[in-house]
């Protein structure tokens, strides 16, 4: 399969899933991107259309994915704690709930976000 058909797969689900995801004041959407180098995460409230906390896990080298991913998520999940922010909706931006994204999930929830 080439690229360009894996993208647009993945764009495909991911449409699927922000039609039934929306962030709200009251629970914002954490959506999160997955590149081959790093793992991008942001709170967003849809209806104001503002970022509320966003962490790259590109910056921490010398770790492994599991360890970035879990320290990204440890980040944002402080960053929400300082603007209010308790519960979300989860985006996983059309990517598979395995591997390097479930961990991010895990250790955001073991953070203190609930989701």
């Amino acid at each position: 399969m080439t690229l360009a058909a894996r993208q647009q797969k993945r764009q495909r689900r991911h449409r699927r899933v922000r039609a039934k995801v929306f962030g709200s004041a009251d629970r914002p959407r954490l959506a999160v991107y997955k590149s081959n180098n790093a793992l991008y995460a942001q709170i967003i409230d849809d209806s104001k259309g503002a970022t509320l906390a966003a962490v790259a896990s590109s910056k921490e080298k010398g770790k492994t994915p599991r360890e970035r991913a879990e320290s990204a998520a440890a980040t944002l999940a402080k960053r929400a704690h300082e603007k209010g922010v308790k519960a979300v909706v989860f985006d996983r931006g059309g990517f598979q709930y395995v591997g390097t994204l479930r961990i991010f999930a895990d250790a955001a929830r073991a953070a203190g976000l609930e989701f």
